[in-house]
């Protein structure tokens, strides 16, 4: 598996919390900032998604 998707996965998830929190304690700028990690995230684990198809290690096969 590609390191960038493992990234990607934790920007997500960390993303997700960040965001939880943001919105929990009324912080606009955490929550936009969660949102933006759980977009890198996604591109990330993307990347990550086609460098594992380019080596033929796509573990969806």
């Amino acid at each position: 598996m590609d390191r960038n998707r493992v990234e990607g996965a934790a920007d997500k998830l960390g993303g997700k919390l960040k965001e939880g929190v943001g919105k929990l304690t009324g912080d606009s700028k955490l929550q936009a900032e969660g949102k933006a990690d759980q977009m890198k995230g996604g591109v990330k684990n993307a990347v990550g998604g086609a460098a594992d198809a380019l080596k033929g290690k796509d573990p969806k096969h």
